[in-house]
């Protein structure tokens, strides 16, 4: 049997933890097919393409331990808290998910244990093994056109109340000039997508950042190479910058 979380590089010394909770488009075989059509399967309502390669990728260049999802967002959204309504959704986008509609508290109670309960207590494990100066960053692509619209923005750099690590790597943008770069776009915390920066990072007091990078940048080896070294182009210097703050306050 699949476990519902894994942990890759869990010895990484580096600072920076990584989430990625929408990591796989698998639907367990207990779920069926969610009433899926085939079109819809690995579409981006189902999972983030692309997302748990930059982790990997974030991961070999920081030395950084990995939390993933095993299991598709459709299941249990693993960024959303069980009372939500979008943690186990009838309809992504304008896509229908025919298993998920009249779920009773059970059936909602049941994926919660099997999902995201797991997750977050090897979150927890993981953050409980590592140094004071840890970082949160937690991985994440999103779609080029949402319900018909295009979408400008190429990488969002998200945060909920706590904005050090998005500021300071704000200030070296122009490092990436071709690259456009937003603060808490496509999504920010008004859409409910920052949970797991507050579970997990706001309440350690823990530096954070939810990477947002548009889906279509991460469709090969090479783009997810590229669009790695963009991050650490912002990040790198940021870590350092509010490592010299925190030492001096």
């Amino acid at each position: 049997m699949i476990a519902p979380v894994e942990v890759l590089n869990e010895e990484g010394q580096g600072k920076v933890v990584l989430l990625c909770e929408h990591a796989s488009h698998r639907i367990p075989s207990e779920y069926g097919d969610l009433g899926l059509s085939e079109a819809d399967r690995l579409s981006h309502a189902v999972w983030d393409p692309g997302a748990r390669s930059l982790a990997l990728q974030l991961s070999q260049a920081l030395d950084a331990p990995v939390v993933a999802s095993t299991v598709s967002r459709l299941v249990y959204d693993c960024n959303r808290p069980p009372e939500a309504a979008s943690a186990m959704p009838e309809k992504s986008e304008q896509i229908m998910v025919p298993g998920n509609t009249g779920l009773t508290q059970a059936q909602r109670d049941a994926r919660t244990a099997a999902v995201y309960d797991p997750f977050c207590a090897v979150v927890s494990e993981v953050l409980n093994k590592r140094r004071a100066d840890t970082v949160i960053v937690t991985v994440h692509s999103f779609t080029p056109v949402y319900f018909g619209q295009p979408r400008a923005v190429e990488l969002g750099l998200l945060h909920d109340e706590d904005s050090r690590l998005v500021d300071a790597m704000l200030n070296y943008v122009d490092r990436i000039p071709n690259r456009r770069t937003e603060r808490n776009e496509p999504y920010g915390p008004t859409d409910g997508v920052t949970h797991s920066l507050r579970l997990h990072a706001l309440s350690r007091n823990l530096p954070n950042v939810m990477l947002e990078v548009r889906n279509d940048l991460l469709r090969t080896d090479e783009e997810i190479a590229v669009a790695a070294e963009e991050v650490l182009t912002l990040l790198l210097p940021a870590l350092n910058d509010i490592a010299i703050k925190e030492d001096k306050s």
